[in-house]
């Protein structure tokens, strides 16, 4: 197949020449002028560069199986990703991870995985499995694992915790993940020295350059609830670049085919200032180098056939997409036969993951209305703060006060039914009345609840318990909305659109208990991470990350 008369970026010079590019089978075998094929294509002027590479995401997040997800981001021009099934790992372990290898074989986009690292994150939190050395001898054994998923306990690293050290022990010569948000200093040091190679959790340019003083790979992220790009781009420079890459992390189906992947993370470089060459080599080569897939991120013989051609270099918007040597999107929607993964065909054991001891679930909090510990929502960003306020209380039980924006919060343990429940406060959700719950909940995946009452918190996390995993949003006995997902009460078997169309009535719902903040449930699913600072919830309780302790909810006079 020879693609000819187009305006060919060659990323290792930041040249551009009009060229042809010759493909046999999955490779290019020639760039050059007056070349011959078997079959050609006309670019007629068009810019060609390398497939889009996204350095790090969890499919998981945007609610969708790898077949549909893939669909989406190819028809982006994303023809690589490097992907943490760390989400299914927390609920279904080593099995969950080979049904996202399965599922990601049959897609028009290269899914390599990373070994989840930390599952459980740490043992403040009760998870639904956990990875070993010998899950990871098998995983290290396969083509597609390229490296060590995000440390997240990056605590337990910097202490030297027989845990983490043995899994980093198990890697060593792959790359590994970081996962390092607000650790500076000697602690930083430490942390780097145990190996970690890449961070995607900056959030200020100080954060970028002392990870970059430490030879680490920086990933800038612009996720759905996390958006960091636009606050980092200073950072980059004509000597920062090569150290640089983009990931999306965490970023959802309605903003995947409303903003786009990694395309859009080039446009809003672009629009910035940043040189589009730039750009693309931080979107393209940097990762796959980093990775060591060295494969691809050029357009030279011998290199994958993976390209995307577009019309402007000012407006990066793909025109037509191949992956290894075959066209698979064209206008921006994807024309491969294998796209799409929809209906009911997973395994049983799949959608059978929430279990919930109910006769043991109390959301009342016994207290005075003294000082207390609340978890505080901060805009767009994933760390919280922790806020010292006075509770409201009436007979003797600590309530919800919609006129500070002060909600109830509750994590229920829903893998092995201990009844175990996590109980506290967060500011900052905007809800007024009503309780939304979800089974997504970074990373443990218990089932998370916020509400204003606590019938409105039990009917909505009843609800999300009996339709098999999936959010809710209850006022009272009367349940407004309700997505289900059933796969590891994570993902939904729909196709994006329908699952998107879905998300609207929500949307819609949301505005009738008074919620303002934009993607709330994803707001919701990181109030229990416990390993982002700075105080979170777990079924066990209120965890202060930087201490790693569990602490009290209300505080001494």
């Amino acid at each position: 197949m020879l693609l000819r008369n187009g305006k060919v970026i060659d990323l290792a010079t930041g040249d551009i020449a009009e060229a042809d590019i010759a493909m046999v089978g999955a490779y290019i075998a020639a760039v050059g002028k007056k070349l011959d094929g078997i079959e050609s294509y006309d670019l007629k002027g068009l810019f060609v560069a390398p497939g889009l590479v996204d350095a790090h995401v969890h499919i998981e997040s945007s609610m969708l199986r790898p077949r549909e997800f893939a669909r989406l981001v190819v028809s982006r021009g994303v023809t690589t990703v490097v992907a943490n099934p760390h989400e299914i790992a927390n609920v279904c372990g080593l099995s969950g991870i080979r049904f996202m290898q399965d599922d990601a074989r049959q897609t028009p986009v290269d899914i390599f995985m990373t070994i989840p690292s930390c599952v459980p994150a740490t043992l403040l939190a009760g998870s639904g499995a956990s990875l070993g050395p010998e899950d990871y001898s098998r995983l290290l054994a396969c083509p597609d694992v390229v490296a060590l998923g995000e440390v997240m306990d990056f605590q337990g690293v910097i202490t030297g915790e027989p845990r983490l050290l043995a899994e980093l022990d198990a890697v060593r010569g792959f790359p590994v993940d970081g996962h390092a948000p607000a650790v500076e200093g000697g602690n930083l040091d430490a942390y780097a020295a145990a190996g970690i190679t890449s961070d995607h959790e900056c959030c200020t340019e100080a954060e970028v350059r002392d990870r970059l003083q430490r030879g680490m790979c920086v990933f800038l992220r612009e996720g759905s609830a996390a958006r960091n790009l636009q606050t980092l781009l200073p950072t980059v420079s004509c000597v920062t670049e090569r150290f640089l890459a983009l990931c999306t992390d965490d970023r959802d189906a309605a903003d995947l085919l409303s903003r786009g992947s990694i395309d859009q993370m080039v446009r809003t470089m672009v629009a910035a200032g940043v040189s589009p060459l730039t750009a693309l080599r931080m979107a393209c080569l940097n990762p796959a180098v980093h990775y060591g897939l060295l494969d691809r991120g050029l357009i030279a013989p011998g290199r994958r056939a993976d390209l995307v051609a577009f019309s402007s270099l000012d407006n990066f918007r793909p025109e037509r997409v191949w992956h290894a040597g075959r066209l698979v999107a064209v206008g921006g929607q994807c024309v491969d036969e294998k796209s799409g993964g929809t209906g009911d065909e997973v395994a049983p054991w799949l959608k059978n993951t929430m279990h919930v001891d109910w006769s043991r679930v109390d959301f009342r909090i016994s207290g005075p209305g003294c000082k207390m510990r609340v978890i505080g929502v901060v805009p767009g960003q994933l760390v919280t703060e922790q806020r010292i306020l006075h509770g409201l209380s009436r007979e003797g039980e600590m309530v919800a006060d919609p006129e500070r924006d002060l909600a109830k919060l509750a994590v229920i343990e829903r893998h092995r039914a201990t009844g175990r429940c996590g109980k506290g406060f967060v500011q900052g959700l905007t809800l007024r009345r009503g309780a939304m719950a979800s089974s997504v909940a970074h990373d443990h995946h218990n089932l998370i609840v916020a509400g204003m009452d606590d019938m409105s918190m039990m009917t909505a996390a009843r609800a999300v318990a009996e339709s098999g995993g999936g959010q809710a949003l209850a006022v009272g006995e009367r349940l407004l909305w309700q997505l289900p997902l059933p796969v590891g009460g994570l993902m939904s078997l729909a196709a994006a659109e329908e699952l998107v169309s879905c998300q609207k009535f929500l949307n819609q719902a949301l505005k009738e208990v008074g919620c303002a903040i934009p993607g709330p449930f994803m707001t919701l699913s990181f109030l229990g991470l416990e390993v982002i600072p700075e105080l979170k919830l777990t079924d066990f309780g209120l965890v202060h990350v930087l201490s790693r302790q569990l602490v009290p909810l209300f505080l001494e006079d």
